[in-house]
């Protein structure tokens, strides 16, 4: 008997936080037949690093850097100019992407109307204006345009049904795009995505709850975000950990302002989405500012180090049910 298993990947905070990355060190270190990616469009952007280069992707999972089989699901929405672009960068890089890469047939395209569009709206809450939110509204409007109806995607096309319960074992892993915090229900409305960004939007992609194993939820040691609304308090420690963090957006090359981490939004986070193990990025840079501190119950906490910060966390942590 076949058997469908899923791992997910989905950013705890507002994106930003080495999903990519998290992708990248599980595909090896894991068997997957398949990495899914999720939600999302070309607004987000995954930086890694694979055999000593630099790879920005938008759309296309990380699976391809490993010859898995990659594929956009339906719950993104795809712009097939910057797919193309995509596919062009990573052939160039070296990559043999033949065979390697699918889209599938009932995920929603973005057309030029909507990126003109989202550039003449999208400035109101600070979008990436990559025309996500327009395509998005047409699919809820159905009368959107399916990538089943764009010619040049034949070739790329994949039935999503088909391949999850056509026999064989299949184990996927699930690639998030943006963050828990501007997820469309869950996130800081109306400061949000217009796609789900928790592990139930990987379900929406075809596959039965039983499916899922281990969820990784991935976070900053500090928090960042990239929008209109004001985000990051008075003091010169936040420039410094954006500078030394480099936060600057993959997509737009936005600077991103910068935080503490709160708890409670990380215990909101982490129970919501059945997280089971946590990875934390970017503590170097906190080293590297000498300021160690979280926001817990709307109160700052100071450490004295790394450690102290660290003990903390991981009590609180198991008050989540993680160990």
């Amino acid at each position: 008997m076949s058997t469908l298993t899923a791992d997910v990947i989905v950013d705890l905070q507002y994106g930003d936080c080495g999903k990519g990355k998290v992708a990248h060190y599980l595909c090896q270190t894991k068997t997957y037949t398949h990495v899914l990616r999720y939600n999302g469009g070309a607004n987000a952007g995954h930086t890694i690093f694979h055999n000593g280069k630099k790879f920005i992707t938008h759309q296309i999972p990380a699976g391809v850097f490993f010859g898995i089989k990659s594929i956009v699901g339906s719950g993104c929405v795809l712009d097939p100019v910057q797919f193309f672009n995509e596919l062009k960068m990573l052939e160039e890089g070296g990559l043999d992407t033949n065979g390697k890469i699918f889209v599938a047939e009932n995920a929603h395209v973005i057309t030029e109307a909507h990126k003109e569009e989202d550039k003449r709206e999208g400035v109101r809450i600070g979008t990436t204006a990559r025309g996500n939110g327009p395509a998005y509204r047409e699919k809820y409007g159905r009368t959107g345009v399916r990538a089943a109806s764009v010619p040049e995607l034949k070739p790329y096309l994949i039935n999503l049904y088909q391949e999850w319960y056509g026999g064989g074992d299949v184990n996927i892993l699930c690639e998030g795009a943006q963050g828990f915090g501007l997820d469309i229900d869950w996130g800081d409305y109306p400061y949000v995505t217009s796609s789900h960004c928790t592990t139930a939007g990987a379900l929406l992609n075809g596959l039965p709850p039983r499916a899922i194993k281990d969820v990784w939820g991935v976070a900053k040691m500090y928090e960042t975000y990239v929008g209109s609304k004001k985000f990051q308090p008075e003091g010169d420690v936040f420039d410094k950990i954006a500078d030394v963090g480099e936060e600057y957006g993959a997509t737009t090359g936005r600077r991103r302002q910068t935080n503490w981490m709160n708890m409670q939004a990380l215990e909101r986070a982490t129970r919501i989405n059945g997280v089971t193990h946590i990875v934390f990025n970017k503590v170097d840079v906190l080293r590297t500012v000498g300021q160690w501190s979280v926001y817990d119950e709307e109160k700052k906490l100071d450490f004295r180090n790394e450690d102290e910060m660290k003990d903390f966390i991981t009590e609180r942590l198991s008050k989540f049910g993680i160990g």
